[in-house]
């Protein structure tokens, strides 16, 4: 489910039970059979999990298990009462306990079945040390990386994931109190009253515009938002771009006051989700990102502070599959739910890095060299393709939340960004693949950001911005377009930062790390914008 790395871990990792019946072979039944019964245990639960939800059991389900509501958590635990799901886990136990039954001693003699020992033991939990007894790594470093290895292996994958759930959740409750002692924001006001609405908020994940035909990439890749720019019933701007190519450091800017020139403020001032609950709104936090991981606490922070979180991608590592189309349903519930005003969030996987795992086949529509760049080698050009797959399916995942919130017939709009873009094989000398504010590209940082009005929006909204469409953006302030495009007036707005504001004043556009001293740079100025693409061919030859 998540790649070769975790079955290599567990494999080896297995082989440390047989130390104990080498040396002690006179109770090998004895030994096998308590071994046994823990594996057998703790398996069964991991097995149960993969059979319902089709995903690997990790650290991030102890957190879905005790941070959801009782309704829930009862829902999970009855899953596990499928009549077929019993009869599979007594065919595994009677399979286990058969092979027990022939389990035989092996003699060896006392020095051998030492060393032999010592040769499955030592390796699996001693090389995550190497680094550190070299002096190239802390003990504590080094010992993650032993816990990392532990991790997808039986019992430790619950034992580990559990200690690291708690870990994290003392982390997270930690902000949320620092988080509930700031003040709220000052004479907010929201223009539209009491009005019955629906805000919708999609962020995506390593999305670049200029791979998406919807800004003029040759690859029909966005061919139904494509269709609906074309019926009117999309804003795109075309020339926005994120202040970091990177998921956490992005998003604690754009849904916050923080920005490149004051980062810290995320911390010490309200943020998005603090907001719209000031303004009276029911939120709704719905994700198919990864929750328990050490980056990933920010975000895990703005879903607690919602009012219902849903929690969609337990995997254990960010490159496993998990469709973005899980958001549907509990978005459709969202949607439905009676509260007068409700502000949901869906957070895709989008694009992200290990793109051939981001869409089924039935999306793998791109497979040749045409409007590829020519010098790519065979295996960058499947890298390349994967990536517009990934662009298209992403395509189909924004168009039907867009459809679902317009049948829905609510008065509201919805907005869709992605937290940054992605570089692959696209800029000169075509080697590049990822993203690194050391040697930024326009791809890295070029994200899409388009707007949809309902109609009943628009009967007492102004939501023609063709004049403005190509303003210069940075999706740093993007606060203060949510709070202008929804209404919300307070102390801290500015509405010289808001894209849809007559106001509105260009700004300097800063990239890079604002930690590092001289770190931050004009990006108009480092990246300006060479309308041509990368010389792209077809075939074994070139065309523009």
């Amino acid at each position: 489910m998540a790649g070769f790395t975790g079955f290599r871990d567990a494999f080896f990792l297995s082989f440390i039970w047989l130390a104990p019946v080498l040396l002690f072979p006179r109770w090998t039944r004895q030994i096998s059979a308590f071994v046994g019964v823990v594996l057998w245990a703790a398996s069964l639960v991991n097995l149960s999990y993969l059979a319902i939800y089709g995903q690997e059991f990790s650290k991030s389900v102890f957190f879905t298990l005790f941070e959801t509501n009782l309704a829930e958590s009862q829902e999970y635990l009855e899953a596990y009462l499928d009549l077929r799901l019993l009869l599979g886990l007594v065919v595994y136990t009677l399979i286990a306990w058969l092979l027990w039954r022939r389990l035989r001693p092996v003699t060896l003699p006392r020095f051998p079945a030492v060393a032999v020992s010592l040769l499955l033991v030592l390796p699996n939990l001693g090389y995550p040390y190497l680094g550190y007894m070299k002096g190239r790594a802390s003990f504590r470093y080094a010992t993650l990386k032993l816990q990392a290895r532990l991790e997808p292996a039986v019992p430790w994958q619950l034992l580990m994931g559990y200690a690291y759930y708690r870990h994290q959740a003392d982390v997270i409750e930690g902000l949320l109190r620092e988080n509930s002692a700031l003040p709220p924001l000052q004479n907010l006001v929201d223009l539209n009253g009491d009005t019955p609405r629906t805000l919708v908020l999609v962020i995506g994940e390593s999305t670049t515009s200029r791979r998406m035909s919807l800004y003029g990439y040759p690859r029909k890749t966005t061919p139904r938002l494509d269709a609906l720019r074309a019926e009117g019933k999309l804003q795109v701007f075309r020339d926005v771009i994120t202040s970091r190519p990177y998921t956490i450091e992005a998003l604690q800017q754009a849904l916050s006051f923080a920005n490149e020139e004051e980062p810290g403020r995320f911390l010490t001032e309200p943020n998005l989700m603090n907001l719209m609950k000031q303004a009276g709104y029911k939120s709704w936090w719905i994700t198919n990102q990864q929750t328990m991981t050490r980056r990933n606490t920010l975000l895990t922070q703005f879903s607690r502070q919602a009012d219902e979180a849903r929690y969609l991608n337990n995997q254990r590592v960010q490159n496993s599959r998990s469709y973005d189309e899980v958001v549907f349903g509990p978005f459709a519930e969202a949607l439905a739910d009676p509260a007068g005003k409700k502000f949901i969030v869906v957070h895709l996987l989008g694009t992200h890095m290990g793109s051939a795992r981001r869409y089924p086949r039935e999306y793998e529509k791109f497979t040749d060299r045409e409007d590829t760049p020519p010098v790519l080698s065979e295996s960058q050009v499947g890298i390349y393709n994967s990536y517009d797959n990934g662009v298209l399916y992403n395509d189909f995942v924004v168009s039907r939340l867009i459809d679902a919130f317009s049948r829905n017939h609510a008065r509201g709009f919805l907005v869709y960004f992605s937290d940054h873009g992605e570089e692959v094989f696209d800029e000169a000398p075509h080697q590049t693949k990822g993203r690194n504010e050391a040697a930024p590209s326009r791809n890295m940082y070029a994200i899409p950001f388009i707007l949809h009005a309902s109609d009943e929006w628009k009967k007492t909204h102004a939501f023609d911005f063709g004049p403005i469409l190509d303003r210069k953006y940075s999706n740093a302030h993007f606060i203060h377009t949510w709070s202008d495009l929804a209404g919300l007036r307070y102390d801290r707005f500015l509405p010289e930062l808001s894209l849809v504001n007559p106001d509105f004043r260009a700004h300097t556009r800063w990239i890079g790390n604002p930690a590092l001293e001289n770190g931050l740079r004009d990006f108009d100025a480092l990246l300006p914008d060479r309308a041509a693409r990368p010389a792209a061919g077809t075939g074994e030859g070139g065309r523009r």
